[in-house]
């Protein structure tokens, strides 16, 4: 005989006649479990309390048609609610489930839980022996159904999808370890369980049923757990999960979105079949590193990029707990992750220009640096004579001003540079014999057994007039000196 006939005998009852899915509890405290609760209560006013009735009537009697996921803590239907409302209706296994108290308390807190990156809980049914639970839901399904059950018709998902993905699960993640108070252990974190809403945001379920399944010892864990790849190794050794082996739970999710493989995969070579064992040589040579990306992504990802996600994942699925990042620290390496990267690299910066003379300091443009790289180079005084203190400063403005006529100026003078180089050649001649010629043996007997005046005063006036012109070339360099560094 089927259970529900008897049931709606009862529901006919008087006691029962309350508007459906309406709030009944204000109190927006989580009760104190040593108040027993009555049938109907609300917990707190952001949760809603349904009949059985209305969700079997929402889900056409829980009919396989609107079964929409399956997992170790119970099935999944989707449900039409009365106004129209699309909901997820989650039907706990009844085998090992709290007693109702126990039950209304755990929902309390789940029903506080609010997040961007978490599935919100809407309500709840605990009529008679049920324990159901209505979330909101995800129209995209879950994170499988695009990155391992992908049909041929669709495109795979994108390098940059995948990190965001990743982040939205790790900030959802670290709300649960670090905002929730008390913490609370995922324990079934894995790709079926990261949904996805309409823009492809990941929201996580099934948080925090691990009590309602089966009475929140640490050791619980989903049956269904065991045996698929996601299970960290401290937790096979001796039944512990901790907050650290959520982590290496993700850390197996990402290493699934970078390859694109199962955690546990059948259908693979013996040597492959296990995700996390074949990636462990990888993981050694930063080199392979490229080796580990998903053959459908091809080369449409950031080496860079691709290099930083694997040592997160690495990091991830150390053996010893301890050595594991936090989940907040996963979360600071994802989020640099999910910005935008170039493919080019970005090209280097400009070399340092070389130490320059002040003369060279002085040039208002960079066209001014061959004149004055001549001017380092020795050419004559009679051109620094053309050009006084004043008539510099007038020929700067005149540069900045008229780029033309700047042109023809600097051409100007680099022709008079190179005629009076021959005129400087002589010159410097004259100043050597000047210069080296008094007090050596060779040049005072040339003056001295002349005895001729006038070859004696052009020395003179050559001496004279070479110790003038490096006076003036010196000044002028000093000026041109205080000028560049006032600029």
């Amino acid at each position: 005989m089927s259970c529900l006939p008897c049931f709606k005998k009862k529901a006919e009852s008087p006691e029962d006649e309350v508007p459906v899915a309406q709030s009944k509890g204000i109190s927006t405290t989580p009760p104190n479990p040593a108040e027993p609760f009555h049938k109907g209560d609300n917990v707190n006013s952001n949760a809603k309390t349904y009949t059985f009735r209305e969700l079997a009537s929402a889900t056409k009697n829980f009919k396989q048609e609107c079964l929409i996921g399956e997992g170790g803590f119970g099935r999944v239907f989707k449900g039409t609610l009365q106004g129209g409302e699309i909901v997820a209706v989650k039907q706990l296994d009844r085998s090992g489930t709290q007693g109702n108290q126990e039950f209304l308390v755990e929902v309390s807190k789940l029903t506080l839980l609010k997040h961007q990156n978490l599935v919100n809980l809407i309500g709840y049914c605990a009529d008679g022996d049920q324990r159901i639970l209505v979330y909101e839901y995800m129209p995209m399904g879950c994170l499988n159904d695009h990155l391992l059950d992908l049909k041929e018709d669709k495109k795979p998902l994108g390098w940059l999808s995948r990190m965001k993905i990743a982040l939205g699960a790790a900030n959802g993640l670290e709300y649960l370890h670090e905002t929730a108070n008390p913490p609370i252990i995922y324990r079934d974190l894995k790709g079926t369980n990261i949904l996805l809403d309409k823009d492809f945001n990941p929201r996580l379920s099934d948080y925090g049923l691990a009590k309602l399944a089966g009475g929140g010892s640490k050791t619980n864990m989903s049956p269904m757990m065991m045996g698929t790849g996601y299970c960290a190794p401290e937790f096979e050794k001796n039944g512990e999960h901790t907050l650290k082996s959520d982590v290496y739970c993700f850390g197996i999710v990402l290493l699934e979105l970078i390859t694109g493989r199962r955690a546990v995969d059948t259908t693979r070579p013996a040597n492959e079949q296990n995700l996390v064992a074949w990636a462990q040589p990888y993981f050694k040579d930063p080199k392979k590193f490229p080796e580990l990306a998903d053959p459908r992504l091809g080369k449409s990802f950031p080496v860079k990029g691709l290099n930083q996600a694997v040592g997160v994942t690495a990091m991830c699925l150390q053996d010893e707990p301890m050595v594991r990042p936090l989940i907040g620290d996963v979360v600071a390496a994802l989020t640099f992750l999910t910005m935008p990267q170039p493919d080019d690299p970005i090209p280097s910066s400009p070399p340092a220009p070389t130490p320059t003379s002040n003369i060279e300091k002085s040039s208002p443009n960079n066209e001014d640096q061959e004149s004055s790289e001549n001017e380092d180079q020795g050419f004559s005084d009679d051109e620094d004579q053309d050009y006084s203190d004043d008539e510099y400063e007038d020929s700067e403005s005149d540069q900045q001003n008229d780029e033309k006529v700047h042109d023809k100026q600097r051409s100007q003078k680099v022709s008079d540079k190179r005629k009076s180089q021959k005129v400087r050649d002589s010159q410097e001649d004259e100043k050597a014999s000047s210069e080296y010629g008094y007090g050596s043996a060779s040049g005072s007997s040339e003056y001295e057994d002349s005895g001729d005046d006038e070859q004696q005063n052009e020395t003179a006036k050559s001496a004279k007039y070479s110790s003038h012109s490096r006076h003036k070339s010196k000044v002028k360099s000093h000026a041109k000196s205080i000028s560049g560094s006032s600029s």
